[in-house]
Formats: C-alpha cells, sequence, structure tokens
C-alpha cells in the first residue's frame, strides 16, 4: 500500500513536501512520459555551435517537475536542427544540461511525417475541433493514416524504453490519441494515464469526425484519463455513451470498456510554485523601471501585459479590438495607457496561422495609427521565442495582464501572472472561457468577445486601488500555492499508484478512488 503524504497546502510550502513524496513514490516503479514536445532541443547557431533550448510549453511546465523528481524517461519528437548530434545511446540525452535530473529519448520523423502527423490530422483536424474558436476542422485520410502511423512508432519507442512489464507511462495531449491502446498492446501489464490538455469537444462536435471511434478507442487503453475541468470530463463520457457499447458509472466517473475499466478524472493543471524565477529575478520595481525604459514609456505610463502564442484560440484579434474600444471610451487613458503582447510564433506553415498573423499586423498598425503620439501608438506587438526569465520580468512590470483565449484548457499564463506577483499588486483580467476561470475567480472574469464589457473591465483594472489589488492577488496567490505543479503530479501519481495496488492485491478500493478515508492531518492525493 502506498504510503500517505502529510502536507500543509495552504501555503507554499507544498512543494517542498510533494517533491520528496513523489520521488519515495517512483523509487521502485519507473516513469515514462510521452508527448510531441520536446523539453530541451538542441540547435546549430550561426557558427555551427550548437546550443540548447529550453521549451516552456504548457506540458512541459507541467510535466517536468514530475518527471525530474522520478529520474524517468521522456519520450518526443526530436526536432532541432542539432538534435541528433546531441543524442548518444537510444537516440537519448541526459538532461537537464550540467544537472541531469532524467532521459530525453527522441523520436524522428521526416518532412513528410510531420506535415500529415503534426501539421495536419493534430493541427488541422484535431485543434480545431476541440476548440470553440469558429475555424473548420480539415479531415484527411491520408493525414488519419499518418497519424496512426506515426502514433505506432512512439508507442513502439515506449516499449522499447520499457524496463519491466508495468511501467507507469503518462501519455500528454491530442498528438497521441491513439497511442494508449497501442501501448497497451505493447505493454499490457503497464498503467497507463492520458492527459489531455486542451478541451474535449461536446459529442455533437465529436461527430463530424470520420475517426471519432477511434479517437475514444485509442483514449480507453488507458487506466485513468485526465482533463483540466469536470466539464470536459462531462464532455468525454458523454462521448463514449453515445458513440460505444460501454458500462458507465456516472456518479463514479468509471467507464468500463472491451473488459477494462477506465477512470475519468480532472486534474487542473498549474505551475510550479514558488517559481524558480521569483528567486533570481529583480524586484518588481526594477523589473518595472528596466521594462518601461526598453519600451521608451514614460515612468508614469499604466502598462498592460499579454503573453500568448499566435493561435487564433488566443483571442489576440479580440484583444486588440478591447483595447481599441478601452481608448475610445475612455480617452483620458489615450497617452498615459500602452500594452505590450508578446507572441511566440507557431505553425507558421498552415494558412490558418498565416492569415492571423496578417491581420495581427493590420489591427496593430491601424490602432496605432489612430491613438498614436510622439512616434508611437499604444500597442507594442513583440514576437520571438522569449526566455522565460524576460517574460517573468514584463509580468512583474505590469499593472495589468490580460488573457483573451476564446477556449482554452487552462492557461498558465494566468497562473504566471499571480507567481510573478509577490508584491500583491497588479490585475489579472481574465477570459471566461480560460479553465483557470474556474479557480482565479479573484480576477476580473469577461467575455473576451464583449469588447464593450472588456473595455471597461480593462479600466476598472485600471482604476482599482491597491487595497483591492492586494486582496485580490493575495486570494489567487493562495489557490496556486495549494494546487501547484507538483500537486498536479502528485494527483496523478497517487491515483495511478492506488491502482497499482488494488490490481497487485492491495486493500485499496478502487472504483471511483473516493472511498479511502482521509485524516484531518493528511492529505491524500486523490482527486476529490
Amino acid at each position: 500500500m502506498m504510503q500517505q503524504l502529510t502536507a500543509d497546502v495552504a501555503d507554499a510550502r507544498t512543494d517542498a513536501a510533494v517533491g520528496p513524496w513523489l520521488r519515495a513514490s517512483c523509487a521502485n516503479e519507473q516513469v515514462i512520459v510521452l508527448a510531441n514536445r520536446q523539453p530541451f532541443r538542441h540547435d546549430y547557431d550561426r557558427q555551427g555551435g550548437i546550443v540548447v533550448r529550453h521549451s516552456h510549453s504548457g506540458v512541459v511546465n507541467a510535466v517536468e517537475p514530475l518527471l525530474s523528481a522520478c529520474s524517468g524517461v521522456w519520450v518526443a519528437h526530436g526536432g532541432g536542427t542539432a538534435d541528433r548530434a546531441a543524442v548518444g545511446h537510444r537516440d537519448s540525452v541526459e538532461v537537464p544540461p550540467g544537472n541531469p535530473a532524467y532521459r530525453l529519448r527522441r523520436v524522428w520523423l521526416d518532412e513528410r511525417e510531420e506535415r500529415g502527423y503534426y501539421d495536419g490530422f493534430a493541427n488541422e483536424a484535431l485543434w480545431p475541433l476541440c476548440h470553440r474558436a469558429y475555424v473548420k476542422p480539415i479531415f484527411r485520410t491520408d493525414d488519419f493514416n499518418m497519424y496512426r502511423t506515426v502514433n505506432e512508432r512512439f508507442a513502439d519507442a515506449v516499449r522499447d524504453e520499457a524496463i519491466s512489464e508495468s511501467p507507469l507511462v503518462l501519455v500528454q495531449d491530442y498528438h497521441f490519441a491513439l497511442a494508449p491502446q497501442l501501448i497497451r498492446e505493447r505493454l499490457r501489464r503497464s498503467v497507463i494515464v492520458t492527459f489531455w490538455h486542451i478541451p474535449w469537444p461536446p459529442w455533437q462536435d465529436l461527430e463530424v469526425c470520420p475517426w471519432g471511434r477511434h479517437l475514444l478507442e485509442g483514449v480507453l487503453g488507458s487506466n485513468i484519463v485526465g482533463f483540466q475541468t469536470p466539464s470536459d470530463c462531462g464532455h468525454f463520457i458523454e462521448a463514449v455513451d453515445r458513440s460505444l457499447e460501454a458500462q458507465i458509472d456516472h456518479d463514479r466517473h468509471v467507464i468500463t470498456y472491451a473488459g477494462r475499466r477506465v477512470l475519468v478524472r480532472a486534474y487542473p493543471v498549474s505551475i510550479e510554485w514558488p517559481s524558480q524565477w521569483a528567486a533570481c529575478s529583480p524586484s518588481v520595481e526594477t523589473c518595472r523601471k528596466d521594462v518601461r525604459a526598453g519600451l521608451r514609456l514614460r515612468p508614469d505610463v499604466r502598462l498592460g501585459v499579454g503573453v500568448d502564442r499566435m493561435d487564433y484560440t488566443k483571442g489576440l484579434e479580440e484583444k486588440f479590438g478591447a483595447i481599441e474600444r478601452l481608448l475610445d471610451r475612455y480617452p483620458e487613458l489615450r497617452n498615459s495607457f500602452a500594452f505590450v503582447q508578446l507572441a511566440q510564433p507557431t505553425r507558421a506553415r498552415l494558412p490558418a496561422y498565416r492569415e492571423l498573423r496578417a491581420r495581427l499586423m493590420t489591427a496593430v498598425e491601424r490602432i496605432n495609427r489612430r491613438f498614436g503620439g510622439a512616434g508611437r501608438g499604444p500597442i507594442t506587438l513583440l514576437e520571438g521565442d522569449h526566455a522565460p526569465q524576460d517574460v517573468f520580468r514584463y509580468l512583474r512590470a505590469a499593472d495589468l495582464c490580460y488573457v483573451a483565449s476564446l477556449h482554452d484548457g487552462m492557461n498558465l499564463v494566468s497562473k504566471e501572472f499571480v507567481g510573478a506577483r509577490e508584491d500583491e499588486q497588479g490585475v489579472l483580467v481574465l477570459s471566461r472561457f480560460a479553465g483557470a476561470a474556474g479557480e482565479l475567480g479573484d480576477a476580473l472574469i469577461v467575455n473576451p468577445l464583449d469588447l464593450d464589457g472588456t473595455a471597461d473591465a480593462l479600466a476598472q483594472a485600471l482604476r482599482m486601488d491597491q487595497r483591492e489589488q492586494r486582496k485580490r492577488m493575495r486570494n489567487m496567490r493562495a489557490v496556486v500555492a495549494r494546487s501547484s505543479a507538483y500537486t498536479w503530479a502528485g494527483r496523478i501519481v497517487s491515483d495511478a499508484e492506488r491502482l497499482r495496488d488494488a490490481r497487485h492485491g492491495g486493500t485499496t478500493t478502487v472504483v471511483g478512488l473516493r472511498s479511502r478515508p482521509l485524516s484531518r492531518q493528511s492529505l491524500t492525493f486523490g482527486n476529490r
């Protein structure tokens, strides 16, 4: 029987307790993570040398603390220009550089495979299917066939990395909907947890996918299927109920299919707490001064910040439209408010993303022309891969942070803004369509499609006094401290271990994972 963890989750000591607990829980079990995105990539620089870049995607930020604690294996697509030169035996490299904590196993794809699997089915079909962003999904048989082929190759890599018959395999996100069942066929005694980081579509939307049944059967190869929100869990269960001959315990969220029971759970993803960047970043006042100097803003100008990938789900067009409406409705702000958007380029080969970028450039130019003065306009768009320490500086310098997602599984930028503000100042303006809105109720919650309402909320944020800011930020920081990336990982590992205990003859009741008693002094990382 696995141990219980005693921890006070009401403050930032949580991660200090969960880290050792994770290491102890995984001491005798191998952990393998399967994800398309690799945490580190190697690229050639202009002089022919090799530089190492650390990815800070939502998947990496959520999963890396777990794998670091458990010294496991991360299986991912090797897409860096120098990735092949950096690997050794079994196409692997120990990471992080200089202080290895786990091993990165790379899988190679040629251009045709990447276009069919990644550009095609994953991002022109599944991505728009799962997001209410009004972009029509494109379904091509060749893309799905390549998606299946690549899922098989990654499942083979997971099998090759397994050193026992029953590793704990954590399958990450929509790139690998077929992989859980494929891994099950190769490692029948493994414990497979699939976490779907993006929203799961309602059953009516999934029905338009010609291979929706295949996706459901693939995911149901898991022992546990995790989602960001209870709503996503409900959508998945209803899709299974309507599409497959399965038995469903709706009260306990347990699906029985093909003779196996699958648990469906909500595990809201989070960030490291406290952030590693908090300890090495300049003070808030220094960040405010340096960022404003870099943007050539007067010290008294109020600053809004956005941090997003340049994706149509992030509501960037609506965000800029709300800023334009703000300056229309509140003319006194025209010379005293500026907004900087950090935008990471993504999927530039796809037409929908190229067209989005063109529309954003046009919008920024038009708004800056309308409200510009003294050689600059109110919006600064900074494209590029921004290092996490630079993002942290902007978040600390901001008077407000606006997250405008049209549909988002969670959105960790909102939590990163909260994590950056130990001064308990700054206002989070947050789309109601981001999963984080269900946790961060002290943000100003908006409908990003309502430009007038959002403009008023932005004005409210800029008028909010320090006392109110402190109250709201303190409450949100307590929420994030209670549910950090380590806590997220701990809940998943705990539920997986309890399943393993039951399968090996332990006394834990597995159905629903709710019947295990909790003492007032202990925290068991089951989802409650």
